[in-house]
């Protein structure tokens, strides 16, 4: 299965200054796999040490920071002789062992010619039970579900998934059709990497739901498990919450949605455990479109968004019909699942921070609001092929803003100031 962060993990790597390697993402989504896969391409031997149910080698780490006497323990548990110049240390589940996420602070300042990396699904939830992280001696890379040109390439559609990047848009256009049907499949299956083999092999889209719901119910478990007992109710809430708020045509997160009287002081440390997990992605609104717009982020006002559209369609109890054939039920809905859709991308196959906007009075939203070169990029997200913008119309009239981009099932045109991109198209945002 191809995934693009390998490229990320081989500029690593080679980095002059290249520090002990945080992985972080939600379960499930190939953490270790990839790592595994890093090493088997990029190097000559993999030491891989898993620290969930492995208490011998957390004993390792209980003891000082000696980072010979580690190595040597290392090279035992793994049957191999770990070396600087051709061997990458793995550490998996990493937020079992807190001392062994204190010790990369070590190998950082002491061996840094040892090529170690690390994974930890629920490592934001260790880290609210005040273990030390090392603080400016690590570096970080955030995985995702594959993006759609992930899932194009794992359906064996790689010059499709290739031409997305290119500079031929009529060839884009000419694929139009091809494209829109990988879409409904990948809107339908989301990026799962044990769904998307599943399906790829299989075709069976009841199986592809049973696996979506089980994964569901291993977070859901997870939130029994390793969140703290005073914040699990609210936790559940905000997750139980998420497809009705996203179903309004006001997307904004209401609290009052989650139940009659609810209030923000109450739930949000429930809504950042859910962040840590990687299970959400929350995007705030800025009071003002301006640049720089991390500067006026409104931390009173956000919208939340799933881990993956897969599963925010199993979460919602959609059927295969209603999105690969589209019905009357799913008009309403159709909107939360494409907008979920394009923020997945956006987030996990370009390099943009996703904001959004919205008028005095709601008189109009922009569904998100990027910063492009310096210059602030309206985005309106369309479900079908109906390219009405009023909303982009008004934020250019009162703004002067020179340009909009705007997803749709429409194929690749410039209309003046607007760029319409088609929602498989998101990359070239």
């Amino acid at each position: 299965m191809n995934r693009t962060i390998i490229s990320q993990l081989s500029e690593w790597k080679q980095k002059e200054n290249r520090k002990p390697l945080i992985l972080k993402g939600a379960r499930q989504i190939g953490k270790t796999w990839i790592l595994k896969e890093f090493g088997r391409q990029y190097f000559k031997k993999t030491a891989y040490i898993t620290f969930f149910k492995n208490q011998r080698m957390k004993n390792i780490f209980e003891g000082d920071y000696n980072l010979e006497r580690i190595l040597t323990n290392i090279n035992i548990e793994c049957k191999t002789e770990v070396t600087p110049e051709d061997t990458l240390i793995i550490f998996d589940e990493i937020q079992e062992c807190p001392r062994a996420l204190e010790s990369l602070k070590y190998f950082c300042e002491e061996a840094p010619q040892y090529a170690v990396a690390s994974a930890g699904s629920l490592l934001g939830l260790a880290l609210h039970k005040d273990i030390s992280f090392p603080v400016g001696k690590v570096d970080t890379l955030q995985m995702y579900p594959l993006t759609f040109r992930e899932f194009l390439m794992a359906m064996g559609e790689n010059q499709l998934a290739q031409v997305l990047t290119g500079s031929d848009t009529q060839l884009i256009n000419d694929f139009h059709g091809t494209y829109s049907y990988w879409l409904k499949m990948y809107m339908y299956v989301g990026g799962m990497p044990e769904i998307v083999k599943y399906f790829s092999e299989h075709k069976n889209y009841e199986q592809v739901r049973t696996m979506q719901n089980q994964i569901l119910k291993d977070y859901e478990d997870d939130f029994g498990k390793y969140i703290p007992k005073e914040q699990l109710s609210k936790v559940r809430l905000v997750w139980n919450s998420i497809p009705m708020q996203l179903a309004k045509e006001n997307k904004k997160f209401f609290f009052g949605k989650i139940k009659e009287g609810a209030r923000a002081k109450d739930f949000e440390e429930a809504i950042e455990l859910l962040k840590d997990c990687g299970l959400i992605t929350k995007v705030q609104k800025v009071s003002q479109p301006a640049v720089p717009l991390k500067t006026y982020a409104d931390f009173t006002a956000f919208k939340l968004y799933f881990i993956d559209v897969g599963l925010l369609g199993a979460h919602s109890g959609l059927d295969a019909s209603s999105i690969l054939e589209g019905n009357e039920l799913f008009v309403e809905f159709k909107g939360a699942v494409t907008e979920q859709y394009v923020l997945q991308q956006i987030v996990s196959d370009t390099k943009h921070i996703p904001y959004y906007y919205s008028g005095e009075k709601a008189t109009y939203e922009l569904d998100f609001l990027i910063q492009k070169a310096g210059v602030l990029v309206p985005v309106e997200v369309k479900a079908g092929e109906n390219v009405r913008s009023k909303s982009l119309v008004f934020f250019r009239e009162k703004y002067k803003n020179k340009t909009a981009t705007r997803f749709s099932l429409a194929k690749i045109c410039v209309q003046d100031w607007l760029l319409n991109l088609p929602l498989y198209a998101v990359v070239r945002l």
